[in-house]
């Protein structure tokens, strides 16, 4: 439920065969109103598609569509204090150690990992963006290590808290990880191909349609192999039980933002939509590890 694909896949097609998604862009601003403009076109397509099918195709757009949010996350606002940010991706971090995450996680970015490794016959160069309190970094190192393979980490936000939070664990820890302050949607400070594998996991979502594909379009330019994307698989089972989950660390805010969060989780065709726009080609595959999608956008 809320993948929607009979009447997506629908819409889809009429959208193509008029011509609605135009290739190609000219800079990243372009990009970006063209992502949020195709985004936006197959909900209203989508829309009259399940309303034309009817029955409960039409129930489960009515759904969708009261359910889905453009509201921001209340650790997004600017004017939240730096300590009261750093706390709820602590929460988040409990919380993915709790449930066993990081672990499934890892094992979906080991396989290519390992291929660069053996390919490349270097150090393997890791960069995750929007990586907050740092647990899905210090985890990856941490295996990396165990399984003697040469990778380094790089785990990168843009709220200096983090940064500075997680560089002092990793001095403790000696693990092949550091923090870097970047922004996700200017990397010009990065080298092209400075790094191999851009990941990111429990983020999409943060993000609109436009801004997300700037960031997959910005990491084809610095990484000479693939973005993984990792975040909710959009179904009315997640859109309850996250923050029922989220609840259970008994912080009013953090619980608020996971069921935000749930109600923002891309589909898999809106993941599709906005991956090829990104990149102006079909380079990228979509999986449903339940209860994630995962995104892999191949450069």
């Amino acid at each position: 439920m809320l993948q929607l694909k009979t009447a997506g896949f629908k819409a889809l097609g009429n959208l193509l065969s008029s011509g609605n998604f135009a290739s190609g862009f000219l800079n990243m601003d372009d990009l970006h109103r063209k992502a949020d403009k195709a985004v936006a076109r197959f909900h209203e397509e989508r829309f009259a598609v399940s309303r034309e099918l009817g029955g409960v195709f039409w129930l489960l757009e009515l759904l969708d569509t009261a359910i889905r949010t453009s509201d921001q996350e209340l650790m997004d606002m600017p004017n939240l204090p730096d300590s009261e940010r750093l706390d709820m991706v602590q929460a988040l971090d409990r919380q993915n150690v709790m449930m066993q995450l990081y672990p499934r996680y890892i094992d979906t970015l080991l396989p290519l990992i390992t291929e660069v490794a053996e390919n490349a016959k270097r150090e393997v160069r890791v960069l995750e963006l929007a990586s907050g309190a740092g647990g899905l970094a210090f985890a990856l190192a941490e295996t990396v290590v165990q399984k003697n393979i040469d990778a380094r980490i790089t785990a990168s936000d843009i709220v200096p808290a983090f940064i500075e939070e997680g560089n002092g664990i990793a001095a403790k820890k000696k693990l092949p990880v550091s923090f870097r302050l970047l922004n996700a949607f200017a990397m010009n400070e990065l080298e092209k191909g400075e790094f191999d594998i851009v990941v990111m996991a429990q983020s999409l979502h943060h993000f609109t349609p436009g801004q997300l594909a700037v960031i997959i379009a910005q990491s084809a330019r610095h990484a000479t192999t693939a973005f993984i994307g990792i975040d909710g698989y959009r179904s009315m089972l997640l859109a309850g039980g996250v923050p029922l989950i989220a609840s259970l660390q008994g912080i009013g805010s953090f619980t608020l933002d996971g069921l935000t969060s749930a109600r923002k989780f891309y589909s898999e065709l809106e993941l599709d939509i906005i991956s090829e726009i990104a990149t102006g080609r079909r380079g990228h595959t979509l999986d449903c590890l339940w209860p994630f999608s995962v995104l892999t956008v191949r450069f």
